[in-house]
């Protein structure tokens, strides 16, 4: 039996004629996915004979391998292959490794964000693949939680615009599909403990955590991750209402929904939800999952369900379609033509990765420390991550997926702060010591602090390590660990310049640095060129423009900790530390000094039907080009429930010469001023708006604006 063979003919209507074509057995196959590295050969060789869906996990000359096995199946549809290309097709040793989520973020840059998905879609492509598990649209706010070095920050906001950015480059010529995930507030699970209970209502949910999903599925997002936890003790693979009704029919998703890792195994196993693997089966299929991960037992349990009628036809139906409207979107059945595999880390994908890199930095102190002169004669660089690859990756790359590889050689080309220093200054003579490392069971302090003494400054390079994030991986203290503040104490005591710089995967406790270092730069992970990125910086070759895209707490018991809370604190602090945080959502230094000037609303009285523009003169009173962020926060002055104390509604990075000014036009939709009531409706109520903008949250020039 052929498959539909008219090219020509629409999408829909190919995907209708293979679907009557096909056997009970055939379509079920389409709904699973195995991983590749968790099969005996055995089973690699049945499940490549099945015609599976999907499989995940494959590198190489195993695609063309599976791919054949595939063909040759009687209908021959063709699998998706799908891998977690992260922050770039970091799997593969020898690809490009972007920065992670968490740090590209920090550019607030849509177009390289955009740039940084077509790049990982080229190389994904090119090895074979289909399918990147990617963007995360969780939002980082419980930095207990251990997956926070995913996300795009603590702003809903932002997180929606990156997201969309992101998956449009994915996605832009067709090469591959992107996978928006955790569908839905995963990172908001109690205690910050991975997929835990999250204690949220369907009203937050539409407030805060949906808007970044409908920003995916506008975008054209051809699939979306079911998430491991439960929303008010209810399993999200078996949500109904958060997955059919209020994704497929009410935000008009048209790609197919995957579960997580074993999820349908999960709800029997973890969450005790169904007392076997066949219901487990039923309740995620009418939820609205269309595959189910690594659950190999799934194919056997729905045609049972099948056989004996427990389960609607057209429920199978509807879920296989969704799946080969992908395949056939994707050109899977026409002889997909691929890039060569020369593509995977070319120049020109290098020079992008750079780009992003220095966007990404941030500097969050500058006593006049920097930059630092070429000519300075001896540079200490030490710490636990000043030459760590690892570290300076973060995760979901080849060292930890898909089993961890501690040792592995790098095949491609990556700068340590070390080798960055090295490169950068190379008229100097650099001191390296480690000193310590993450947890102290390598202490070398005395060495470090004999070689600070030799130099006219110190570069020390602290942070975190893989066994403190990801999976599994919640973290009750987010400090950092006592041997680097040992290490630092006495660095500071040699009383030599000190710059800090941060390789870490989420934010830590770091206000001693504040207090003592003259500089402190946070790169997070910053993937190949992070390392090269910080000593440019350091040395002036580029004006820094990063800003955060999540706060800092003082204090680990401080967590959450986003800026964008409700008002109605009694005393608003805790009684036994100081107010705020050490650094906020925003904060970022350059080397130039940004002036607000002139702050004008095309429009001051609204109905919510109308398009405000909002404008401000920002002038570059420095002596370096830069980069400016300028941010527009909303604070609904009166309102029937509780809205933020602010709120970012827009922003737009700009180009600003030396001694130039610039009129920066914001674009607010007077809908996007809208609350969620209780009754779940967005309404936008009459009234007054504070509209602040400015370089972060804390400095800003306001108006007002009323809706009638």
């Amino acid at each position: 039996m052929e498959i539909y063979k008219d090219k020509n003919a629409d999408i829909e209507s190919r995907v209708s004629d293979l679907l009557s074509r096909m056997s009970d057995e055939e379509k079920v196959g389409q709904m699973l996915q195995v991983s590749y590295n968790t099969l005996s050969g055995e089973d690699y060789e049945k499940y490549k004979t099945l015609g599976v869906g999907s499989f995940l996990h494959v590198l190489g000359e195993e695609c063309d391998e599976i791919r054949e096995k595939a063909a040759s199946t009687r209908l021959g549809i063709p699998p998706l292959l799908g891998i977690d290309a992260i922050h770039g097709h970091a799997l593969r040793n020898g690809a490009t490794v972007f920065p992670s989520q968490l740090a590209a973020s920090c550019s607030f840059n849509r177009e390289l964000i955009k740039e940084m998905g077509r790049v990982t879609a080229r190389e994904v492509c090119a090895d074979g693949l289909d399918w990147t598990f990617s963007p995360v649209l969780c939002i980082g706010r419980d930095l207990r939680w251990g997956r926070v070095d995913e996300t795009f920050g603590e702003d809903s906001y932002v997180v929606g615009e990156m997201g969309k950015a992101i998956i449009e480059g994915y996605e832009d010529e067709n090469l591959i599909i992107s996978c928006a995930k955790h569908y839905i507030a995963y990172g908001e699970a109690t205690g910050g403990r991975d997929a835990y209970d999250s204690e949220v209502t369907e009203r937050k949910i539409r407030e805060v955590f949906l808007p970044p999903f409908k920003k995916a599925v506008d975008a054209g997002c051809g699939s979306v991750m079911t998430a491991y936890g439960s929303i008010d003790a209810k399993p999200l693979t078996a949500n109904k209402r958060l997955l059919r009704e209020i994704l497929k029919d009410e935000l008009g998703f048209k790609g197919f929904v995957v579960t997580d890792w074993e999820n349908v195994r999960s709800l029997v196993t973890n969450q005790h939800f169904a007392e076997n693997l066949t219901d487990a089966s039923r309740a995620a299929i009418e939820a609205g999952n269309d595959m189910s991960m690594n659950t190999h037992e799934f194919y056997e349990c729905v045609l049972s369900l099948l056989k004996n009628k427990k389960i609607h036809m057209s429920l199978i139906d509807d879920a296989v379609r969704r799946i080969l409207r992908v395949k056939f979107r994707l050109g899977l059945f026409d002889g997909k033509k691929r890039p060569e595999k020369s593509v995977i880390a070319c120049e020109g994908h290098k020079k992008i990765n750079h780009e992003l890199a220095r966007e990404s930095i941030v500097l969050l102190k500058n006593d006049s420390a920097l930059p630092l002169d070429g000519d300075t004669k001896t540079i200490a660089v030490i710490g636990p991550n000043a030459d760590d690859v690892r570290a300076l990756y973060g995760d979901w790359t080849y060292f930890s997926h898909p089993e961890p590889k501690r040792d592995v050689k790098p095949l491609g080309e990556y700068y340590t702060v070390l080798d960055g220093m090295r490169e950068v200054f190379k008229k100097s003579r650099i001191l390296y010591e480690k000193g310590c490392d993450i947890f102290g069971h390598e202490n070398e302090t005395d060495k470090a602090v004999k070689a600070a003494k030799k130099a006219d400054v110190v570069i020390c390079v602290l942070g975190d390590c893989l066994a403190q994030n990801g999976e599994y991986r919640d973290r009750a203290d987010i400090s950092l660990t006592p041997i680097q503040l040992e290490l630092l104490k006495r660095l500071k005591g040699t009383q030599k310049k000190l710059i800090a710089v941060l390789v870490n995967c989420k934010p830590l406790c770091i206000q001693y640095l504040k207090e003592n270092c003259d500089a402190v730069i946070e790169m997070f992970n910053g993937g190949d060129y992070g390392g090269l990125a910080a000593a440019e910086l350091i040395a002036g070759r580029f004006n820094p423009s990063g800003k955060l895209t999540i706060s800092f707490p003082r204090h680990s018991a401080q967590t959450p900790c986003y800026y964008n809370g409700y008002g109605g604190w009694h005393g608003g602090r805790y009684m036994d530390i100081d107010e705020g945080n050490v650094y906020d959502f925003g904060d970022g230094l350059s080397f130039s000094e940004y002036e607000y000037s002139n702050l004008r609303l095309s429009k001051k009285t609204v109905t919510e039907n109308d398009v405000v523009e909002v404008s401000v003169d920002v002038k570059n009173n420095g002596a370096m080009d830069g980069k400016e962020t300028v941010m527009l926060f909303v604070n609904d002055v009166v309102s029937s429930i509780l809205t933020p104390v602010k709120e970012l509604k827009a922003f737009e990075k700009v180009f600003i010469g030396a001694g130039e000014k610039k009129t920066v036009t914001l674009r607010l939709d007077v809908k996007d001023l809208a609350l969620v009531t209780h009754g779940l409706k967005r309404v936008v109520e009459k009234g007054e708006f504070e509209i602040m903008v400015g370089s972060n949250t804390k400095k800003y020039i306001k108006d007002t604006l009323t809706v009638v």
